[in-house]
């Protein structure tokens, strides 16, 4: 049986929250104040931590208060995976904390439309987010997890006030975190989950999922800021569970959504899968097939999470010859996956690494980076693509 951690986000989740309840949950306050110590920005911050009550429901209280006198700089991505890199955790830690850091920007360069480099962690505050995010990924190897379920999470409902203005619950960097999430809406009045919450969920959890035969053996609280209609608390269990995924697996829900076309001609097939990822689609498969009378047709496969069902119906009624879709829910069970940016001879280029189950990795170069430099450069793109992957092989093994 695995050791299983269990969110129950009926009242949402935040970061100083998720700091509460891991350590009402067992996790010595005096060992995550020693190790958020080793961060380089350790002086422009402290953290406090108390029980305390919300409607009756006792907890822990975590807050990060930021010193009156400490700067307060907007840092890149860059910035901040640097300073979690020169506090010199052990390599699963560090790489928790960075991914998580790397999903936030990435939400925040996608409401944003700019790249995930130039992001400025502001909004999200950047000195308490990197205490929630490390203290996170510094309690969850404390714990000694093997597989972390979740419950549908509440986020919430009304307004909140972000930089685009305000805006309606969840935030718009929550809102691309929670894709393919079971969520409440509207449970509470006021924004119960953040996008710092959002990201430890993102990155933390197995499978969205009830529990089949999870037996709980410690429960904690923490205990959030804020007075909604419920206890503003995150409640978690610690126990075992026989049907835990294997937590070298990440657990997603999407729909597939497909139909079978035998009208259309071949090259209105294009314009039709730009317009299904203009709209969320996450893969779509165009396969050829033998349809009834012998014709020949194809099927049309498209992947997507659950919230852009209508909008990818919509486009393949209306951009393609079919005149219905089937649809099913599936889950998907992917190896973690994340984005670096390696810095060549030739220039910056991404690269999408994967975890394995037994510590290796398996990466590959953006192939649209690779192709900018070739243009640029009027060089071969093959020629310049193994000249690349040679230098980044060389990176990936430091």
């Amino acid at each position: 049986m695995a050791t299983t951690l269990l969110y129950d986000c009926f009242s949402g989740i935040s970061g100083d929250m998720h700091i509460g309840a891991m350590v009402d949950i067992g996790v010595p306050v005096d060992y995550l104040r020693g190790q958020l110590a080793r961060l380089s920005l350790a002086s422009e911050f402290r953290l406090e931590v108390e029980p305390a009550t919300k409607m009756g429901i006792k907890g822990t209280r975590a807050t990060v208060v930021l010193r009156d006198d400490a700067p307060r700089p907007h840092r890149h991505l860059a910035q901040i995976v640097e300073i979690i890199e020169r506090a010199g955790y052990g390599p699963s830690i560090e790489r928790r904390a960075v991914a998580m850091f790397r999903a936030l920007g990435e939400a925040e360069s996608d409401v944003h439309g700019i790249d995930v480099e130039d992001v400025h962690f502001h909004e999200v505050g950047a000195t308490d987010a990197i205490v929630d995010i490390v203290s996170a990924a510094l309690c969850l190897e404390y714990l000694g997890i093997d597989s972390v379920l979740s419950r549908p999470v509440e986020v919430g409902g009304g307004t909140v006030m972000c930089e685009h203005g305000r805006m309606p619950v969840p935030a718009p960097a929550t809102a691309l975190l929670l894709r393919g999430v079971p969520c409440r809406y509207g449970g509470v009045d006021g924004e119960a989950t953040t996008p710092t919450g959002a990201t430890i969920l993102k990155c933390a959890v197995n499978a969205f999922d009830e529990p089949g035969n999870f037996v709980a053996q410690r429960i904690g609280y923490g205990v959030g800021h804020k007075d909604f209609s419920l206890p503003n608390v995150l409640r978690v269990a610690l126990g075992t569970d026989r049907d835990a995924r294997a937590s070298a697996y990440e657990v997603e829900t999407n729909v597939e959504i497909d139909c079978n076309i035998d009208d259309m001609r071949p090259e209105a097939f294009q314009p039709l899968m730009d317009a299904l990822f203009a709209v969320g689609a996450m893969d779509v498969v165009v396969t050829p097939a033998l349809m009834k009378k012998s014709r020949p047709g194809h099927r049309v496969s498209v992947l997507a999470p659950p919230d852009r069902l209508e909008a990818i119906v919509e486009r393949l009624t209306g951009d393609s010859t079919t005149i219905g879709v089937r649809f099913h829910e599936v889950k998907k069970w992917m190896l973690p996956r994340r984005t670096a940016t390696a810095e060549t001879t030739f220039g910056k280029v991404r690269v999408k690494i994967v975890d394995l189950p037994d510590g290796r990795k398996r990466w590959k170069s953006e192939h649209e980076d690779v192709l900018a430099l070739a243009r640029a450069r009027g060089e071969s793109y093959l020629t310049l693509k193994d000249a690349v992957d040679q230098e980044i092989a060389a990176w990936m093994n430091d």
